[in-house]
């Protein structure tokens, strides 16, 4: 969960973020992830912490909640140099989180991608420390579950392996009654692909995959679709091509057998023996580049944790009310503050985050707002209008009208007389406009009042188009179902919901028909398009060969599939392939791209 700039800034609290937890105040955001979103804190005497909050779907279930609690008060029995010890938790409240030591330092995962693979000192000293954390943390009685590179962080004085047990709290609540585990695929070890008992021993495998990226910036089972990933795990041998020879202990690591794997005591012997001189954490055990890095961000939030909290600045007192600070920073483009700096200015009719304390909306005298006119008058003028407002008919006779002739008088009722029949007119051709309008309203209605398919049609003529929004690589295991309300769609599955294609709130889903693997929506609005149709909202629209669900036989990767739901929402869902026979695991890949209320709510039953 990096979320540090590589600068060493920070990313400032969004709009939805909260301002405090606990008593804790939070000054910026660290990064996000599964399982939600990590801030940047500080104890009441001013030490940095990482404050962890839990997705609210996370939250309401009640076996995460129950495994969350127990893993926690493991955690808090960790105490070793080469992990973030838990300071603070509340597994009870409404949005559970959890308060760690603050490490300031990047993820080995942004290291590698920013600066390269580590050079082999750096790499055996990494893999001692790491080593000698998964030594507490399995004397502790737990076991990680998801090592990988964003879940070590660099220190100058060490690696720090973070958000052990947490895992285990997430497999509780998704996928686990089809035997696809929590985790991050490119890193699990065998027997947690194939969904059998998790060891200290799985930990060791994810050791080795993590000293392989460390090395050479890519691990040892290459990158791709994460079931391919999950099938080389299980089935095939490690790719160890360009791993220094000191290294070459790392494949006992990576053994199919969690037997034949050494134990962490082992890791920290082997990496002894590997390397030329003692191995000692003398605080530059890292290239310059990331000491530096690792420097001016320890800089930075000591800077941030003494700056004070600047609310928002009130309007200037010439300025209306309407007219936007021209220094403010736009909410949609936040910047990333630097720590030494208060937080960005932001406009007063919008603001970024909600204010300290309530603020006068008129600063000065100057300012007082003037409610029922545009503009203030110097003196009110209550019998005599202004020259450019309109004079009344009689206006004329003050001094310079002459008296009217006979002649003057019978044109003048002439046009009167014209102008009142053209008002007649014009009245009575008003009276049929509104009787045709509301007779052809009339003729657009049901019985029942409710509007026909033509009138529908013309009020979603008007409607401009959503913004669409795409979801990549979503693995939906057979007999679960995904809502297009979610960012981003996760696969569901409840017991009392039965079946998958009659589940509530279900907008697309894959399980078992009546004689073959089946996609569809319970909306019964799904079409398979054809090679030459492009996916898009217009080509759904136009589409109206429905069919309730379609068989997994006549998808191929690439294929497309319009997706109209009960909610309005209309989608395109791009089939990428399926998990291998072989797979313990039965689930396709999708992408998604979806129009959120592009059309009228209907009837699942019509």
């Amino acid at each position: 969960m990096s979320g540090l700039q590589t600068d060493g800034q920070f990313r400032p609290l969004e709009s939805g973020d909260p301002q405090a937890v606990a008593g804790y105040r939070l000054a910026a955001r660290l990064g996000s992830g599964g399982m939600g979103t990590v801030y940047l804190s500080y104890t009441p005497g001013g030490h940095p912490i990482a404050l962890k909050t839990i997705r609210p779907e996370l939250s309401e279930d009640g076996e995460f909640r129950r495994r969350f609690r127990q893993e926690v008060q493991a955690a808090q029995r960790v105490q070793g140099l080469y992990t973030a010890p838990v300071i603070d938790y509340d597994t009870e409240g409404d949005r559970p989180w959890l308060a760690t030591a603050y490490v300031a330092g990047p993820s080995l995962a942004a290291a590698v991608a920013e600066h390269g693979p580590l050079p082999l000192p750096s790499v055996l000293l990494l893999l001692a420390g790491m080593a000698e954390a998964l030594s507490v943390i399995h004397g502790s009685g737990i076991v990680h579950r998801d090592l990988k590179p964003s879940n070590v962080l660099l220190a100058g004085d060490g690696p720090r392996v973070i958000d052990f047990g947490i895992a285990r709290a997430a497999d509780a609540t998704a996928l686990t009654g089809t035997g696809v585990s929590i985790g991050t695929p490119a890193f699990m070890s065998p027997e947690q692909a194939a969904g059998r008992e998790i060891t200290p021993a799985s930990d060791v495998f994810a050791l080795g995959q993590v000293a392989v990226f460390a090395a050479r910036g890519q691990g040892a089972y290459g990158d791709g679709p994460s079931h391919a990933v999950l099938y080389r795990i299980v089935h095939e041998e490690p790719d160890l091509t360009g791993l220094p020879e000191p290294l070459a202990f790392v494949a006992r690591c990576l053994a199919k057998d969690p037997a034949e794997r050494p134990s962490p005591a082992d890791v920290i012997a082997l990496c002894q023996e590997a390397s030329p001189t003692p191995l000692r954490q003398s605080g530059s055990w890292l290239p310059k580049a990331l000491t530096a890095q690792i420097t001016q961000r320890v800089s930075a939030s000591a800077a941030l944790a003494a700056a004070p909290t600047a609310a928002p600045p009130t309007p200037p007192a010439t300025a209306p009310l309407t007219q936007p600070n021209p220094t403010a920073v736009s909410p949609a483009h936040p910047p990333a503050y630097a720590a030494p700096t208060a937080t960005a200015p932001q406009p007063p009719h919008t603001p970024a985050y909600p204010p300290a304390a309530p603020q006068p909306q008129y600063p000065g005298p100057a300012a007082a707002p003037q409610p029922h006119y545009r503009a203030p008058a110097a003196t009110p003028q209550p019998h005599y209008p202004g020259p450019a407002a309109p004079q009344p008919p009689y206006a004329a006779q003050h001094g310079w009208r002459p008296a009217p002739t006979p002649p003057r008088k019978r044109k003048t009722g002439q046009w009167i007389g014209i102008g009142a029949g053209v008002v007649a007119i014009l009245l009575w051709a008003a009276g049929c406009a509104s009787f045709l309008k509301h007779f052809g309203s009339s003729s657009h209605n049901t019985s029942d009042g409710s509007p026909t398919a033509s009138a529908s049609s013309a009020a979603q003529a008007k409607r401009p188009d959503p913004k669409p929004v795409t979801f990549k690589g979503i693995n939906i295991p057979k007999g679960y179902w995904v809502r297009f309300a979610d960012s981003p769609p996760k696969p569901q599955h409840r017991e009392n919901d039965g079946n998958a294609r009659y589940a509530e709130g279900a907008d697309f889903y894959y399980d078992e028909g009546s004689s073959a693997a089946v996609v569809g929506s319970p909306s019964k609005k799904v079409v398979l398009l054809n090679n030459a149709e492009h996916g898009s909202l217009a080509t759904c629209r136009q589409e109206t060969r429905y069919a309730e669900d379609i068989q997994l036989s006549q998808l191929s990767a690439g294929s497309q599939i319009c997706v109209h739901t009960v909610p309005g929402h209309i989608a395109v869902v791009t089939y990428r392939g399926a998990a291998d026979q072989r797979d313990p695991s039965d689930y396709i890949t999708v992408d998604i791209t979806i129009w959120r209320n592009a059309e009228q709510p209907s009837n699942s039953d019509e």
